[in-house]
């Protein structure tokens, strides 16, 4: 028997769960099922030998409502560093052989940043045990912990850029004069005579010999881990290069061997030259495509090295300083101007702005003051504030972006999958068709010598790094420039979706508007001025908790206005509050209020004015008598008409979706300048509205930043959550705008765009390359004619072509939002 929790949209009433419940215990084999339509969630037993959980979802879909997809919380998610990738395949045997173990769900390995993001079932499978299949596959491996500073892992990639350095150098000073014998008789360059092929063809080969073996040696990891993937039937670069330069020093050897049996002639027949520079070619291709590639982590480095080190706190009247992971939540701490702000808290004392750049991508200083949130890493700029930590280590909000960022660089993006289906077979088929080919030369009447130099330039000029290289690269880049402008790209995948998106729905109340009235006219009709109107009536909503009336002393404490206490104080619901202020009856209210108090408001032409531009009007009264109007509304924020126009102008539909009335809504969507709404959705129909907008064949992203509408994130292509809406809105969402500013949801379509735009560059040219490649490497252009491609040309090609697709990916760090004019 096996139980399960089932989240469902769509119940509205008693009746709908009673017919969700009905409906699933129809169902043979299932023994119970119960529905909470406070939670709108079914707890249901069933004997999975007799039915599963894909026939229950299907009567629950059949009595009308729907499931809501909530993540496996048996899952855990690790992320390890694996050393030891030369190539794609390499990261296809490593992602097959995790895959391979019971209890993991998915396995995606960056070639790129060399980690493996793994999703398995700690009660079936451990880490250990992930980190045993890898290192049996051939390959290094430990943990990563995601939202820390990876010092290790800097140290690491210092020490493997150091170390590429080093066998570059030594294999440089060796292949160079190596060359430089082998060819320069060809060249006519001076050569000592005792050297010569011609007048001394033993010393020719043999100085040859002493020049390539350190070279040998240095590259040994070629031969190592390269003959280590051919024993295992998973062949990679490696295998290539060991195979290619591994018969040129073969043949080398055995030209010796025929020179000493005195055949002098196979003294222009010594292939060390081109073992030699084949290994420092690829040697300088990987150094600089170390170097190139640690460019494309440069935003999780920079973000990492942001927060402080320590942190002063006040402990029993004394300032501390302690190391920042000693600091808890609750903590009371002290920043003075020019400090960073060293874990996320809020203000208890004190004022002043604080720079959130770095973190938000928004260049103007924001003002705190006490009970402002500030977070970790923005920088105190004007002003000694203390205050309350909130969050402190992996919750901060800036452990939470790195994790964010770290988590989208190692997933993987779908247009991934074609080339890694092909660099799966790649290595194996190349091998293949380099025996084919120097065979075919052979059998056609061509020297050992000439079909060894085919064999050789098709297995060096084969590159699958490129292919590899080509979707990692961009995707690391493309999310890392994403974080810089504060839009938080959550995945590979909805990288890729993002740039197919032709329609975006906007939540109405704290997307489009601000999510608070605010006081937006004042209007006098007696004797009193707009200022005293003002201080009278928030003097009367002073201890009022409707969000009306907090709006109206909200202007009042703005413009530092003294308010009267009031002597008496009552609520009427639905209708307003009458307060007693300086011996006098104040009234404030709708008109509902004053018509039961026979106030003439009905002279009055500034109601239906207000109404028709969507504000709310309350009325005040004194003493009997209309003293004015203050309308209060939910503007718009100042961003929301620039984003909805940008939209428009890249070809994109906005839609409006809120729960408010429709009057109210088109008041708001006139002014954001959106023409299609839906209003009056309850909470529950937001993710039903998104789907039926989808059944017309658009591409829906769903920008929102409440509970409610956590559905509908889920529901659409692509969520975007407003930073400063709820966790569980973040949480449903696929991309995290942390300024909350909706002109960035173009900007993060436009980051989409171009980041695939150069995922295909990289793809296309990574398969010309091969395309082209190996046909001119088999000796195609000879045979009409033109030049055999000398497997040194062809190493140098090899390793230029990995180093053009890390180059154009980095094109992405150039990166600017445009506006559309």
């Amino acid at each position: 028997m096996q139980q399960k929790i089932l989240k469902i949209k769509g119940m509205s009433c008693a009746s709908c769960a009673k017919a969700v419940e009905n409906s699933v215990r129809k169902l043979n084999g299932v023994i119970s099922a119960s529905v909470n339509l406070v939670s709108e969630k079914m707890d249901v037993k069933f004997d999975e030998n007799v039915t599963g959980i894909a026939n229950i979802i299907e009567m629950v879909k059949k009595a009308g409502y729907d499931i809501v997809e909530e993540p496996d919380k048996r899952f855990a998610e690790v992320l390890v560093h694996v050393s030891g990738m030369a190539c794609a395949s390499c990261a296809n045997t490593v992602e097959k052989s995790v895959k391979k173990l019971p209890g993991v769900k998915d396995a995606a390995v960056n070639l790129v940043s060399a980690r493996a993001k793994v999703v398995y079932d700690p009660s079936v499978t451990g880490i250990s045990e992930i980190k045993n299949v890898i290192e049996k596959s051939g390959f290094g491996v430990s943990k990563v912990e995601q939202g820390k500073v990876s010092e290790n892992e800097a140290e690491r990639a210092k020490k493997e850029t150091a170390s590429l350095r080093t066998k570059l150098i030594v294999s440089a000073a060796f292949s160079i004069p190596l060359f430089y014998i082998a060819m320069g008789h060809m060249l006519g360059l001076p050569i000592p005579g005792v050297i010569t092929p011609h007048m001394h063809p033993l010393n020719y080969a043999l100085i040859q010999l002493a020049l390539v073996i350190p070279v040998i040696i240095t590259g040994r990891r070629f031969y190592t881990v390269g003959f280590g993937r051919l024993i295992r039937r998973e062949p990679n670069m490696d295998s290539l290069v060991a195979i290619g330069t591994g018969a040129a020093f073969v043949y080398g050897i055995y030209a010796i061997i025929m020179i000493l049996n005195g055949n002098g002639e196979y003294a222009d027949n010594l292939y060390f030259e081109s073992a030699g520079m084949i290994i420092t070619l690829i040697l300088l291709g990987r150094y600089l495509e170390t170097l190139a590639k640690g460019r494309t982590s440069e935003t999780i480095k920079k973000l990492m090295g942001l927060a402080p080190k320590t942190a002063t706190i006040i402990k029993d009247g004394r300032e501390l300083v302690v190391p920042i992971e000693e600091v808890k939540v609750g903590d009371i701490i002290l920043v003075k101007p020019g400090e960073k702000i060293p874990v996320d808290g809020e203000v208890i004392d004190g004022r002043t702005s604080v720079d959130e750049s770095i973190l938000t991508g928004e260049s103007i200083p924001v003002e705190k003051n006490i009970g402002s949130q500030v977070i970790c890493a923005s920088i105190n700029q004007n002003g000694t504030i203390r205050f309350k930590a909130t969050k402190v280590g992996e919750d901060t909000t800036l452990s939470q972006i790195v994790m964010l960022v770290e988590g989208a660089q190692s997933s993987k993006a779908p247009i991934a999958r074609m080339a890694d289906v092909i660099s799966g077979y790649f290595v194996p088929v190349v091998i293949v068709i380099a025996l084919l080919t120097g065979a075919a030369w052979y059998i056609s009447g061509k020297s050992a010598a000439f079909s060894l130099t085919v064999f050789i330039s098709v297995l060096v000029i084969a590159c699958p790094c490129a292919l590899g290289l080509a979707t990692p690269t961009a995707i690391m880049v493309g999310t890392g420039k994403g974080a810089e402008y504060g839009v938080l790209i959550k995945s590979g995948e909805a990288l890729e979706t993002a740039h197919q998106i032709n329609t975006v729905v906007f939540d109405k109340t704290g997307t489009i508007t601000e999510g608070k009235p605010v006081v937006t006219d004042i209007i006098s009709t007696g004797g009193l001025n707009e200022t005293e109107l003002l201080r009278l009536a928030a003097s009367a909503e002073k201890g009022s908790e409707h969000p009306l009336g907090e709006a109206i002393v909200g202007k009042a404490v703005e413009i530092n206005l003294d308010l009267f206490n009031s002597e008496s104080f009552e609520a009427i619901p639905g209708q307003g509050i009458i307060a007693r202020i300086q011996g006098k009856d104040v009234l404030l209210g709708n008109s509902k209020l004053m018509n039961d108090r026979n106030i003439d408001i009905q002279s009055r032409e500034e109601p239906p004015r207000l109404a028709a531009e969507g504000k709310t009007a309350m009325f005040i009264a004194s003493e009997g008598r209309l003293e004015g109007i203050i309308a209060v509304a939910d503007v718009i924020k100042p961003g929301s008409k620039k984003a909805v126009e940008q939209l428009r102008k890249m070809g994109i539909e906005p839609v409006m979706l809120t729960g408010d009335n429709i009057q109210t809504a088109q008041v708001i969507a006139k002014q954001a300048g959106i023409s299609r709404i839906n209003a009056e959705v309850l909470p529950g129909d937001k993710a039903n509205e998104i789907k039926t907008l989808q059944k017309e064949g658009l591409k829906v992203a769903m920008v929102g930043d409440g509970i409610n509408d956590a559905p509908a994130l889920a529901q659409a292509d692509i969520g975007i959550a407003i930073g400063s809406g709820t966790d569980v809105a973040m949480e449903s969402a696929d991309i995290v705008l942390m300024k909350s500013e909706l002109t960035d949801v173009p900007v993060a379509i436009q980051l989409s765009k171009r980041t695939i735009r150069n995922i295909k560059q990289n793809l296309f040219w990574a398969f010309a390359y091969n395309v082209l490649g190996i046909p001119i490497a088999a000796g195609l252009l000879y045979l009409f004619g033109g030049p055999l491609l000398n497997p040194m040309i062809a190493a140098g090609a090899m390793s230029f072509s990995s180093i053009s697709v890390v180059s154009n990916a980095l094109r992405l760090k150039r990166f600017k939002p445009y506006h559309i004019n």
